[in-house]
C-alpha cells in the first residue's frame, strides 16, 4: 500500500515537471519572437509613417512643458576676428527631451535599453543658437537620434560656430574677452518649451579643458551657465545662456609690438649723445619715426576703428610717435642755431674792417702816390707827422670808434650754441621724465589688467 501510494506521487511530480517545462518552453518561444528591434519598433508605431509623432509635441497633456536639456562641449577656439568681431570656435552639443508616447518595458523586449530611430521620425525641439553668424554646411547634425524606454530622446550635433561677440579691445593684448552663445526657442514660448542642462558648468569647463583640441592664440577660463525668461511681443521665451570666457596669450604681441616700440624710445632718448656736427641725430630720429609709422600700420590692421574706446596700446603707440616727433622737431631746431651760430661767427667783425678798409682806400686815392701809410694803430709817436697825417689818422681812429660801438649791439659769437645747448639739455630732462612717467603709468595699467 506504502508503495502504491510512493509510485502515485512520483507519477504526479513527474508530470508537473513536464508542465513546468512545456509552459517555460512557451514563454521562451513567444519572447524569443519580441527580441529583435522591428518587434520594438511595431510596437513603438514606428514602422509606418507618422506624421503626429513628426510634429506634434509629445506630451498626453498640453499644458505639461517640454524640458529640453542642452550641454554644450567646446572642442577648440579657431579664429577671433576683432575688425568683424566674432568669434570661430567648434562645439559639440547634446539635446535631450522626454516623449512620453515612446516607452517600453525593457523586459518584454529581451531587455533593449536603446534603440535608434531616424531623426525625421520624431519631434525635435526648434532650439537655435542667436548669436550663430556661420554657414549651414557648418553644422552637423546626426542622422539619427537615442531613444530610451522612460521615453528619453537624446540627439547630437557638432557644428564650427561663427557667433556675433562685443570684444572689449581696452587692455588689448592682455584683454579677457566674454562671449554669449544662447540657445532659445525660435516658435515656441516658454510655457511650452523649457531649458535647462544636464551637467553643471563647472563639469562642462572641466570636459572642454580636456578634450580641446586647438586654442590657438587663447587659453579657456570657464564656462558660465545662466537661464532666464525673457518677453517676444506679447510672448514669454526662454533662453539658455553659455558665457565662455577666454583669456589672450598675450607674449606674441609682447615681443613683435611692446617691446620694439620701447626700443625706439630708448634709442630715440640715446639720440642725444650723437654730436650735431655731422647731421646725424635729425636722420637718426626721422628713421625712428618711420619705424615707429610701420608699427602702427600693423596695429591698423589688427585693431577695429573704435573711437570710443580707444585700446591702452593704441594709445602708447600714438604716445611713443608723438615724443619722437616732438624730438625730431628738437633736433630740427637745435640743428638750426648751430648753423645759424656758424654763420654768425664767420661774418661778426667783417663790417667794422670793411667800412675802415674803405675809407683808407679813399684817402688814399686822394694823396699823391709818395704819400705815407696810415698806421693801424694810434698808439704810435706823433713825432714827425704833419696837419694831414694827423687829420687822417684822427679821421681814422674815429671810424674805429664808430664801427666798434654798432658791434656792441651785436650778438657775440657762440651766443646760438650756448642757446642750442641749454635747450637740448632742458629737452632731455623733460624727455626722460616724460618716458618714465609714460612707461610707469602704462605698465601699472596693464599690471592690474592682468591681475585682476
Amino acid at each position: 500500500m506504502h508503495a502504491l501510494r510512493m509510485g502515485r506521487r512520483q507519477t504526479a511530480m513527474s508530470a508537473l515537471r513536464t508542465l513546468a517545462f512545456l509552459a517555460l518552453f512557451a514563454v521562451s518561444s513567444s519572447k524569443t519572437s519580441d527580441c529583435s528591434y522591428v518587434g520594438l519598433l511595431t510596437h513603438l508605431n514606428l514602422t509606418t509613417t507618422n506624421d503626429l509623432l513628426a510634429t506634434m509635441r509629445p506630451v498626453k497633456d498640453w499644458t505639461t512643458p517640454t524640458l529640453v536639456q542642452l550641454d554644450m562641449l567646446l572642442y577648440g577656439i579657431l579664429e577671433v576676428d576683432e575688425k568683424t568681431q566674432t568669434v570661430t570656435t567648434h562645439i559639440w552639443v547634446e539635446m535631450r527631451w522626454t516623449n512620453e508616447y515612446l516607452t517600453w518595458n525593457p523586459n518584454d523586449f529581451c531587455r533593449i535599453n536603446m534603440l535608434t530611430v531616424p531623426r525625421s521620425t520624431l519631434w525635435l525641439p526648434d532650439v537655435e543658437i542667436l548669436e550663430d553668424a556661420s554657414d549651414t554646411s557648418s553644422i552637423h547634425r546626426s542622422s539619427v537620434v537615442n531613444l530610451y524606454p522612460n521615453g528619453s530622446v537624446t540627439g547630437t550635433a557638432r557644428e564650427r560656430l561663427t557667433s556675433t561677440c562685443q570684444l572689449n579691445l581696452i587692455m588689448f593684448p592682455f584683454d579677457t574677452q566674454e562671449c554669449n552663445i544662447t540657445f532659445s526657442s525660435m516658435t515656441s514660448d516658454g510655457n511650452a518649451i523649457q531649458l535647462g542642462t544636464v551637467n553643471t558648468d563647472e563639469a562642462l569647463t572641466y570636459i572642454s579643458e580636456q578634450f580641446m583640441v586647438t586654442k590657438g592664440e587663447w587659453e579657456l577660463v570657464k564656462m558660465e551657465i545662466v537661464s532666464f525668461n525673457y518677453f517676444k511681443t506679447t510672448l514669454k521665451k526662454q533662453k539658455l545662456t553659455y558665457k565662455v570666457i577666454i583669456s589672450r596669450k598675450p607674449m606674441l604681441y609682447v615681443i613683435n609690438l611692446i617691446i620694439p616700440l620701447l626700443y625706439f624710445l630708448i634709442l630715440d632718448l640715446a639720440s642725444f649723445f650723437i654730436s650735431e656736427a655731422r647731421g646725424e641725430k635729425l636722420g637718426f630720429k626721422v628713421t625712428l619715426l618711420l619705424s615707429i609709422s610701420v608699427m602702427l600700420l600693423i596695429l591698423k590692421d589688427i585693431l577695429p576703428s573704435t573711437e570710443k574706446k580707444l585700446p591702452w596700446i593704441a594709445s602708447y603707440c600714438l604716445a611713443i610717435f608723438t615724443i619722437v616727433g616732438l624730438s625730431v622737431l628738437e633736433a630740427m631746431l637745435v640743428g638750426y642755431l648751430y648753423n645759424l651760430d656758424g654763420c654768425g661767427s664767420m661774418t661778426a667783425q667783417s663790417p667794422a674792417d670793411a667800412q675802415v678798409d674803405i675809407l683808407v682806400k679813399d684817402d688814399n686815392h686822394k694823396e699823391p702816390a709818395g704819400a705815407i701809410e696810415i698806421p693801424e694803430k694810434s698808439s704810435l709817436p706823433l713825432d714827425g707827422l704833419n696837419c694831414c697825417d694827423l687829420l687822417k689818422l684822427m679821421k681814422v681812429k674815429a671810424a674805429r670808434q664808430e664801427v666798434e660801438e654798432q658791434n656792441k649791439d651785436q650778438r657775440k659769437p657762440g651766443r646760438y650754441r650756448r642757446a642750442a645747448v641749454i635747450i637740448d639739455s632742458v629737452y632731455f630732462a623733460l624727455y626722460f621724465l616724460t618716458d618714465l612717467v609714460f612707461l610707469l603709468y602704462m605698465n601699472a595699467e596693464w599690471f592690474s589688467a592682468i591681475y585682476t
